[in-house]
Protein backbone atom coordinates (compact mmCIF):
# COMPACT_ATOMS: atom_id res chain seq x y z
CA UNK A 1 0.00 0.00 0.00
CA UNK A 2 1.16 3.41 -0.66
CA UNK A 3 0.44 6.36 0.76
CA UNK A 4 1.09 10.30 0.01
CA UNK A 5 -0.18 13.73 0.55
CA UNK A 6 -0.47 15.94 -2.20
CA UNK A 7 -2.45 19.41 -3.32
CA UNK A 8 -5.92 19.35 -2.60
CA UNK A 9 -6.60 20.50 -6.33
CA UNK A 10 -4.56 18.01 -7.74
CA UNK A 11 -6.40 14.91 -6.09
CA UNK A 12 -9.70 16.33 -6.80
CA UNK A 13 -9.03 16.77 -10.39
CA UNK A 14 -7.87 13.31 -10.15
CA UNK A 15 -10.30 11.88 -8.36
CA UNK A 16 -12.56 13.58 -11.18
CA UNK A 17 -10.96 12.04 -14.14
CA UNK A 18 -10.08 8.96 -12.06
CA UNK A 19 -13.94 8.64 -12.29
CA UNK A 20 -14.63 9.78 -15.63
CA UNK A 21 -12.34 6.97 -16.85
CA UNK A 22 -13.43 4.06 -15.21
CA UNK A 23 -16.51 4.92 -13.98
CA UNK A 24 -17.89 5.74 -10.45
CA UNK A 25 -17.62 2.06 -8.71
CA UNK A 26 -15.10 0.57 -6.09
CA UNK A 27 -12.23 0.61 -7.06
CA UNK A 28 -11.90 3.25 -9.91
CA UNK A 29 -9.36 5.53 -7.96
CA UNK A 30 -7.22 2.48 -7.09
CA UNK A 31 -7.25 1.72 -10.97
CA UNK A 32 -6.75 5.16 -11.83
CA UNK A 33 -3.19 5.49 -9.41
CA UNK A 34 -2.39 2.00 -10.77
CA UNK A 35 -2.04 3.23 -14.35
CA UNK A 36 -0.36 6.49 -13.33
CA UNK A 37 2.03 4.41 -11.44
CA UNK A 38 3.10 2.13 -14.31
CA UNK A 39 3.18 5.31 -17.34
CA UNK A 40 5.45 7.09 -14.66
CA UNK A 41 7.49 4.01 -14.32
CA UNK A 42 7.41 3.63 -18.29
CA UNK A 43 8.98 7.28 -18.41
CA UNK A 44 11.40 6.52 -15.97
CA UNK A 45 13.11 3.83 -17.43
CA UNK A 46 13.59 4.96 -21.07
CA UNK A 47 15.17 7.95 -19.14
CA UNK A 48 19.18 7.44 -19.86
CA UNK A 49 20.89 7.39 -16.67
CA UNK A 50 24.20 8.33 -17.08
CA UNK A 51 27.31 8.15 -13.85
CA UNK A 52 30.86 9.57 -14.57
CA UNK A 53 32.95 8.78 -12.67
CA UNK A 54 34.35 5.81 -10.72
CA UNK A 55 31.65 4.01 -9.19
CA UNK A 56 34.02 2.14 -6.47
CA UNK A 57 35.06 5.16 -5.01
CA UNK A 58 31.27 6.25 -4.86
CA UNK A 59 29.96 3.33 -2.91
CA UNK A 60 33.39 4.11 -1.29
CA UNK A 61 32.33 8.05 -0.36
CA UNK A 62 28.73 6.93 0.66
CA UNK A 63 29.85 4.28 2.97
CA UNK A 64 32.52 6.74 4.63
CA UNK A 65 30.54 7.40 7.29
CA UNK A 66 29.66 3.84 8.32
CA UNK A 67 31.72 2.08 11.14
CA UNK A 68 32.54 -2.14 9.90
CA UNK A 69 33.15 -4.38 12.98
CA UNK A 70 33.90 -7.84 12.61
Amino acid sequence: MIKAKIDKKLELKFRELAMRRYGYSKGAISRAVEDAILKWISLVEKEQISFEGDPIEAIKGILSDVKFES
